[in-house]
């Protein structure tokens, strides 16, 4: 099993918007046994301090302000205001709300400095957040099998060719499947990032059945013995009931092949939609039997709060997120440094 600490970024869903191509274009003939690549620019706090500076200046930089003006005060006179910056977050009331109740029973009575505010609610959000670590389960034998799902628009098909290039640089063999047929420019806009990352993708005419289509890509992982087979489904069609019925198409086509498969489902989620985000992406959690999130587009202009309300909804582990617009800047999420980020 191979544990991954970063990789590429979260771009605009076009085509015409992709970054520029990877750095690197392969890794040493074993690196699919070595451990994660050390993180450039700084590491991987420096590319959460990048992706979350909208989030910390929200929290830091308002938190301590209330602290200093409100010098002397009791912290139950101004608990309020308090919980208003942290709604300003996007994490929502009820995280918030938690937060709030929390610093008023740990400072009762109390006038409180910054450090000792700031460590306070550190380490609430990381008590919020759980146990989330970037892990992706790997199959004991055979390709692990990725299914990628979310609505149109959150960077599902982006996110997908980002992690294959991870794979791939990785030593990995991968296989792509173009699932989402229903899309308009989908096949072709997955079809661009394998022609330029050098990897084999399995697709089907427009409007065809995307099962046959991840039928097709597992076939070929087996047939080639590739380590990895990733497959885009559709973010839409005609009604929620006929999407949802066909991603769980999707998942029986593929355990037929592969009966532990698919291994894992990534829930892919535009953290600039905040709270209407969740919204969208309740029914793929529950019918696509979801095993992890990758929280997209988190690059400066999102509010990283909305991490915590995505845990506590979905009840599942958020093991990417999308923090600039290079190639490098898909981190696996750790909460440590997650937290660190966002103050």
């Amino acid at each position: 099993m191979s544990w991954f600490r970063r990789s590429k970024s979260e771009t605009p869903a076009e085509p015409s918007a992709e970054p520029r191509p990877p750095e690197s274009a392969g890794a040493p003939a074993n690196a699919k046994n070595q451990g994660a690549t050390e993180p450039k620019r700084g590491g991987l706090g420096a590319l959460f301090r990048q992706g979350l500076k909208r989030t910390s200046e929200v929290l830091r930089t308002d938190v301590r302000d209330l602290v200093i003006r409100k010098k002397g005060q009791l912290v139950d006179e101004w608990l309020d205001e308090l919980y208003a910056i942290l709604i300003r977050s996007d994490m929502g009331t009820g995280p918030a709300n938690e937060i709030r109740e929390h610093i008023q029973r740990e400072f009762r009575g109390r006038v409180v400095e910054f450090p000792e505010l700031q460590a306070a609610v550190k380490q609430k959000f990381r008590e919020l957040l759980g146990e989330n670590e970037g892990k992706i389960q790997r199959a004991a034998n055979g390709p692990t099998v990725i299914l990628g799902v979310g609505v149109n628009g959150s960077g599902k098909t982006t996110s997908i060719a980002k992690l294959a290039n991870r794979f791939k640089n990785e030593g990995n063999r991968v296989v792509l499947g173009a699932g989402d047929t229903f899309r308009a420019g989908a096949i072709e806009q997955l079809t661009i990032w394998a022609e330029r990352l050098g990897i084999e993708i399995v697709k089907g005419q427009p409007g065809g059945d995307p099962a046959s289509v991840a039928h097709r890509a597992v076939a070929r992982a087996l047939e080639t013995n590739a380590d990895i087979c990733i497959i885009d489904t559709a973010g839409r069609l005609q009604t929620q009931v006929n999407l949802m019925e066909q991603l769980k198409k999707i998942r029986r086509v593929i355990s037929r092949q592969i009966p532990e498969a698919p291994h894992e489902v990534l829930l892919v989620l535009d953290a600039t939609a905040g709270q209407n985000g969740l919204s969208q992406a309740q029914g793929f959690s529950e019918a696509a039997g979801c095993t992890g999130i990758v929280l997209a587009k988190l690059d400066g202009t999102a509010k990283g709060g909305v991490i915590i309300p995505i845990c506590q909804r979905f009840k599942l582990p958020v093991k990417f997120i999308g923090v600039g617009e290079s190639l490098d800047d898909l981190a696996d999420f750790q909460v440590d440094a997650f937290v660190d980020g966002l103050f």
